[in-house]
């Protein structure tokens, strides 16, 4: 028997409003909140919300040193397309050269990892 269900996905970054636009535009959604906590909340999905964390230091993807911390695994119908759409709203491509596999990475403005995945 389950002790708690989730509640939502939180990720610390220094401008909460900037990163719920940012995903907003990737997920669709409206965005509330202020300035230090932000929640998207996205049409038939699970919410996302965003902390100020002014010190917040990105995860690095890949290293053997470093830590992803956690990522997003985001799908999509069509890799191409949904490359080209969040490239527009401010991703950089992490390893996104192998066009064979069925899932791509990407960084946020903030800096944390997410994959589009081919459903």
């Amino acid at each position: 028997m389950a002790v708690a269900k989730l509640g939502v996905v939180v990720l610390d970054c220094p401008d909460p409003h900037a990163l719920a636009g940012f995903y907003a535009g990737v997920l669709g959604g409206t965005v509330e909140g202020d300035e230090d906590w932000v929640d998207l909340r996205s049409p038939g999905g699970p919410a996302l919300a965003f902390q100020r964390a002014p010190e917040h230091v990105p995860p690095v993807w890949p290293s053997a040193d470093g830590s992803q911390q956690f990522h997003l695994d985001l799908v999509v119908e069509d890799l191409d397309a949904a490359e080209k759409g969040v490239l527009e709203l401010g991703a950089k491509p992490l390893d996104a050269e192998d066009r064979e596999r069925t899932f791509r990475v990407y960084a946020d403005p903030a800096g944390h990892p997410f994959c589009l995945c081919a459903c």
